[in-house]
């Protein structure tokens, strides 16, 4: 919302259409809005650093593969939980797939009730991320010419 309010503030003070500067400008101040409340998110949810939830790659966790969601549980929870690890290979469970677990589908796949609030915050980060590069990309989109 805050974000809105910036861009339609400084889309209102031209009465054209922001020029190149303006719109790289307004581009790059975006992301790194986006970047600091991811940072600040992690932070008051207990993450120190981000590496926990990326592959080592760009590539949005809306993209990953079966393989590579296995490869993200098994370094995450390094062997622990190895119900999920199976879950993952036996139910092809993809990136946009593992966005939408819940604790219903937790319980349905096998997951240990005490398990289950440490991968539903992991998963939650995961949907934050996500959220954020769909917003990076919305602002690109709005002001690339």
């Amino acid at each position: 919302m805050w974000l809105d309010d910036r861009r339609e503030t400084i889309l209102k003070s031209t009465d054209e259409k922001p020029d190149r500067g303006q719109s790289n400008a307004l581009t790059t101040e975006c992301a790194q809005m986006s970047r600091n409340a991811g940072v600040a998110f992690k932070k008051r949810s207990g993450q120190v650093t981000s590496q926990k939830f990326h592959m080592g790659s760009s590539k949005r966790v809306s993209y990953w593969t079966v393989e590579e969601v296995y490869h993200w549980v098994k370094k995450q929870y390094l062997g622990e939980q190895s119900a999920l690890q199976q879950a993952v290979l036996i139910h092809a469970i993809s990136g946009r797939a593992l966005l939408r677990m819940s604790e219903h589908q937790l319980d349905r796949l096998g997951i240990e009730p005490e398990s289950q609030p440490e991968i539903l915050q992991d998963l939650l980060l995961l949907r934050v991320q996500e959220e954020l590069e769909n917003l990076n990309d919305i602002f690109s989109e709005c002001f690339s010419s």
